[in-house]
């Protein structure tokens, strides 16, 4: 459903929530599935108690075996070249350990070293402080779980999300989110022009995500409009950031929770009047504020980089 095209060439099932919806008889074979796991579980818990009750301790038992004879560590005729390496199991662990090694310094020395490998694209700019933390709040709730961030260069994925997803764009996630399961659509292109909610539906949609998708299985997140983000630690996040390779001012830390304000204020402004006449109390130190500024980030840099291409 998510290949299809129809006979005009356009996508046969373009609202993500259509293939959704057709998937949730899966869902229930997969409890199913998982039930008969769980249940094992027990069983064999149950078993083992039942089989030690069974039995009774011996405090002394005895017991003999045949002496070990000693190895020759030299090749015997008729055997596999390989033994006389197995006869040595430490010197066999040092030699693979530094083998490995080799391997590995090979492989990841040129990575760090050469920054041409680590392409960039001048208009993704590091996230401001309230959508770093909005990312945290993004990770702790597991968001990343059922929402990939990564456009495939596939046309059915173009022509659903965009601009299919580039290396340079991740240079300042850390860590990054890519994945493959999406039980929920793809968010890597959510904040650009041809994805782009009102701040107001993001906010309904944390708090009842049937209110704004008719059919989502996504759960509700009503904590999100109560609890308030932490700024103490944002100084440090700058820091380990800095300390990280991206580019914030050597001193911005003392000052980023200035812009933390400023941006949750800004996003409050946009969505308040509506929401209060709904009945929502909206407060720019809720969580919530701080994941629409980071929702709201996604795409928005390589649409940026299109946009001066194009000019």
């Amino acid at each position: 459903m998510w290949n299809d095209f129809n006979s005009n060439g356009f996508l046969q099932y373009p609202n993500f929530l259509e293939t959704v919806t057709n998937i949730i008889p899966m869902y229930a074979y997969r409890a199913i599935g998982g039930t008969l796991y769980f249940v094992g579980v027990i069983v064999m818990v149950y078993n083992l108690i039942m089989t030690a009750k069974a039995g009774s301790f011996v405090r002394e038992e005895a017991a003999e075996a045949p002496a070990l004879a000693k190895a020759n560590p030299k090749l015997q005729k008729g055997e596999h070249w390989h033994r006389w390496i197995e006869r040595r199991p430490t010197q066999m662990l040092i030699a693979s350990l530094v083998v490995i090694l080799i391997g590995g310094l090979i492989e990841m020395v040129p990575t760090f070293l050469i920054k041409s490998n680590v392409p960039t694209i001048s208009s993704v700019k590091p996230y401001t402080p309230l959508e770093l933390i909005g990312r945290d709040i993004y990770i702790q709730e597991g968001c990343n779980a059922c929402h990939t961030q990564m456009v495939r260069p596939f046309r059915s994925e173009t022509e659903r999300y965009g601009e299919y997803s580039k290396a340079g764009e991740f240079v300042y996630d850390h860590p990054f989110l890519w994945g493959s399961k999406r039980t929920g659509p793809d968010l890597a292109r959510e904040g650009s022009l041809k994805l782009k909610k009102p701040n107001s539906w993001h906010f309904k949609h944390f708090y009842d995500p049937r209110s704004v998708s008719p059919g989502s299985i996504m759960p509700a997140y009503p904590w999100l409009l109560e609890k308030s983000y932490d700024t103490t630690m944002t100084a440090a996040k700058i820091r380990a950031m800095i300390t990280l390779g991206v580019p914030y001012e050597e001193d911005y830390a003392a000052v980023a929770n200035e812009d933390v304000m400023k941006q949750a204020n800004e996003i409050v402004a946009d969505m308040k009047d509506q929401l209060e006449e709904e009945g929502f109390e909206v407060e720019p130190d809720r969580e919530v504020v701080a994941l629409i500024a980071y929702l709201q980030r996604l795409g928005v840099d390589i649409e940026k980089s299109k946009t001066a291409e194009n000019n």
